[in-house]
């Protein structure tokens, strides 16, 4: 049976996809909130960055991998308008669901979907725009979902993926210091769960890096591919460009 990594554990891949849902139904109540408290408000900053580059147009079409709680899928959704459409989607039922409801709050009715981006249920060159943020490295096999998203973007549509990433030398030692002494005691504090976010600091550092992942993409079919670093490389933008 091949194994994989669940934060610095290594399981069965038939088991990651579950553990990590159980991580993610454990989180989803106080995601909004924790990801505030935890980036210090930064999330928002870097996620309307992400919109930014992906200037979409009215008439797109949208896909919303890993969309959660639907950051991203509203602001798209408002960019598209209604010749256009955003498809949001996540593996996760709980984060789906705290995400539709959230979007309905604010007027806004999207197509809303359960899927696993490594199989995705869409048609070839359907979408305009691919976007997936925080997301990416929970995937078991992410080599395969980048392929997924390739197929379903139309010629020279574009790939988004917002994921933290590596930060430079002199900040690995404040970093760390955050990441397992802060950020699991914040989650006990406001979630009354440490060990959901223990594993999301390890899942960063088992996340390839800059140059890695934009190697990853290449390989599954993005002709070019860029990435910025945001807050000095915690968080990386990659910006991939189908053939």
């Amino acid at each position: 049976m091949s194994s994989t990594h669940f934060g610095f554990e290594s399981v069965e891949e038939r088991d990651k996809a579950r553990r990590v849902r159980g991580v993610f139904d454990s989180v989803a109540p106080k995601y909004d909130l924790m990801n505030d408290l935890m980036s210090m408000g930064l999330h928002r900053a870097w996620k309307a960055y992400t919109v930014l580059v992906a200037n979409v147009r009215e008439g797109q079409q949208v896909l919303d991998i890993a969309g959660g709680t639907g950051d991203l899928a509203m602001a798209f959704a408002r960019k598209v308008g209604l010749a256009g459409q955003v498809v949001h989607t996540d593996i996760n039922e709980a984060m789906l669901r705290s995400g539709r409801d959230r979007l309905l709050d604010a007027g806004v009715a999207l197509p809303t979907l359960v899927c696993d981006a490594e199989k995705l249920p869409f048609a070839d060159n359907r979408f305009d725009l691919v976007s997936v943020a925080f997301g990416l490295r929970n995937m078991t096999h992410k080599d395969a979902a980048l392929a997924e998203m390739n197929r379903v973007l139309k010629p020279r549509g574009k790939l988004l993926v917002l994921e933290f990433s590596k930060v430079p030398r002199p900040m690995v030692k404040a970093y760390d210091w955050y990441s397992f002494k802060v950020l699991p005691r914040l989650g006990q504090l406001v979630a009354g769960d440490a060990d959901s976010y223990r594993y999301l600091a390890e899942s960063i550092r088992m996340h390839p890096g800059q140059e890695e992942l934009k190697a990853m993409m290449k390989k599954s079919g993005f002709g070019h591919v860029d990435y910025h670093n945001l807050t000095g490389g915690v968080v990386a933008l990659h910006v991939g460009i189908k053939c």
